[in-house]
């Protein structure tokens, strides 16, 4: 299996998504149009979506336990 390499720009797209309102919002209430919308985008069109996965292993609508 590849290993992963996570840079510097993934990192901080990653920060981005994760203070998104609207990727916050899917994490936080787990049902909605907010929760449907980046469910359906985040692996296939938003790159900052895409970072959040990368960097966390998660996808952007499933809620973050730190």
């Amino acid at each position: 299996m590849a290993e992963v390499i996570i840079t510097d720009d993934d990192r901080k797209k990653a920060e981005f998504c994760k203070t998104c309102p609207i990727c916050a919002h899917a994490r936080k209430r787990q049902r909605g149009l907010a929760f449907w919308f980046v469910k359906t985008i985040e692996s296939g069109m938003c790159p900052y979506c895409q970072a959040f996965e990368k960097v966390y292993g998660k996808k952007a609508h499933e809620p973050l336990n730190d």
